[in-house]
């Protein structure tokens, strides 16, 4: 049995429940259920350490941040495989997890050595002679991070790594689907030899474990990524404690009239779409393809997403495999029944193999429709025809998210109209909205929540600004 991560020791609870794996079903751990007294003690535990390590230097906090990269350099084939069974995501995507969190503990490690405030010119206002001022940033104290299944170890690397540099303590609570990949993490952190308390691992439910660290005093700020639902719930409960939520979307790309239609375009586009079974916040879900080349880049995009290859997780060529949960699998099989009963045409897919539903595309799907304006998670595009790029950013900003975009075009206006107009946190031009590295600004507005993950800014969001004042009159 798997145990809880507490104030540097590895705690035994009395209730547990099986882990099984989303492709074969099959049971692969049994994982700790955290009960109100063992989320407490994680919790006095991180706080009774955030002083220390907020005063330790910035080089030592580096040092472990950087020894917790090459750990993982070291054991990415381990880690690989974790993340594949719990989350049956395909092994050479597992692979490419553990490589972008190499990265981003990198990040952290060298963000770690350059927090730093400003300068302020007091004398640029009457009254202000002879005074020096700056600023310093200090960290909050005690975090708790929430997170989901779909990147088990890059996401939770997100939040431990700017809250480990900026010198905050940190509770974390993984998603119950996928908390092997943090059991990991605490054990490399333990071995890169980070102080005792400063980094807490508890699994559980969410109405006991989740609501714990909203509500108690002790913690300064929640960091969580999830639904809309849950997160709107965390920010009415979380009172004045700081919060950033990021909490999905339905991306969309746009193709315009003068976009050339190649093998280079269309795998890009099935990548997008069908990367990590498509449970990727950023994943292509509504693509809107001008008329006049539409035709030809639907025949071709349909015929890349039916080689897509179906099959274990563990296997180095499969492309699909398991959606998180069965429920999640009957749930999209219904929004796809519910677009072919309102008229649109499924191309193809919109069938489940075992416990995998096939790459599925529909095409002249309704803004309407749950497959258009909720957000899937799943290996689902709707393909749409528009007459104009105008009209296909009218159609993206119907959304209530509004994550990423992204736009194919030629033409500078049409790109620079795009910036101007769409309604999201980031405009990918000439690319599609799925690209991400670890370093860039990302968050989003409307329902993709509040805040900025990337290392640096997320630790903006994660430290305070002090004001100092020299009086020298």
């Amino acid at each position: 049995m798997e145990k809880l991560f507490i104030n540097g020791e590895w705690v035994t609870t009395q209730s547990s429940e099986y882990l099984y794996s989303p492709y074969t079903e099959e049971k692969i751990a049994e994982i700790p259920i955290a009960k109100e007294t063992e989320v407490n003690l994680a919790i006095d535990g991180a706080f009774k350490a955030k002083n220390s390590w907020a005063r330790t230097p910035a080089h030592e906090k580096a040092s472990i941040l950087e020894k917790l990269s090459k750990l993982y350099e070291k054991n990415l084939e381990k880690a690989a495989k974790i993340i594949a069974m719990e989350s049956a995501k395909p092994i050479r995507l597992a692979e490419m997890e553990v490589s972008r969190t190499i990265q981003t503990f990198k990040f952290a490690a060298e963000e770690a050595k350059r927090i730093h405030g400003e300068t302020i010119p007091l004398d640029a206002a009457p009254g202000g002679e002879r005074r020096v001022s700056y600023t310093i940033r200090e960290p909050l104290g005690v975090i708790g991070a929430i997170t989901p299944f779909n990147f088990p170890l890059n996401l939770v690397a997100h939040k431990i790594g700017p809250a480990l540099a900026s010198g905050n303590s940190i509770v974390l609570k993984p998603a119950r689907q996928t908390p092997l990949s943090s059991f990991y993490l605490a054990e490399l952190l333990e071995e890169a030899g980070l102080p005792k308390g400063v980094f807490n691992v508890v699994t559980g439910h969410g109405s006991v474990v989740g609501d714990l660290l909203v509500t108690d005093s002790r913690i300064n700020m929640i960091t969580f990524t999830g639904s809309p639902e849950v997160g709107v719930g965390i920010r009415n409960k979380a009172g004045l404690k700081k919060v950033t939520l990021e909490l999905g979307s339905n991306a969309a790309v746009i193709i315009d009239k003068d976009t050339e239609v190649n093998k280079k375009l269309i795998d890009r586009c099935i990548t997008g779409a069908f990367s990590n079974n498509g449970q990727v916040c950023i994943s292509i879900q509504r693509m809107y393809v001008h008329e006049n080349i539409y035709d030809k880049f639907a025949e071709q995009f349909i015929e890349a997403a039916n080689k897509l290859k179906i099959g274990d997780p563990l296997d180095s060529d499969t492309d699909i495999s398991a959606l998180i949960s069965k429920r999640e699998l009957e749930d999209r099989l219904s929004w796809i029944r519910e677009a072919k009963e309102s008229g649109a045409e499924i191309a193809t897919g919109g069938k489940e193999e075992g416990t995998v539903l096939c790459p599925t595309v529909i095409l002249e799907a309704e803004n309407r429709l749950k497959v258009s304006c909720q957000e899937a998670f799943a290996p689902i595009v709707i393909l749409n025809k528009v007459k104009s790029a105008a009209e296909a950013i009218h159609f993206v900003n119907e959304s209530r998210f509004g994550l990423q975009a992204g736009i194919y075009t030629k033409d500078i206006e049409t790109a620079l109209e795009a910036i101007d107009k769409l309604y999201v946190g980031g405009v990918l031009i000439n690319d599609i909205p799925t690209f991400r590295v670890d370093h860039m600004p990302y968050g989003g507005v409307k329902e993709s929540g509040i805040g900025r993950e990337g290392i640096k800014y997320a630790i903006e969001e994660m430290t305070e600004m002090k004001l100092v004042v020299w009086n020298r009159n």
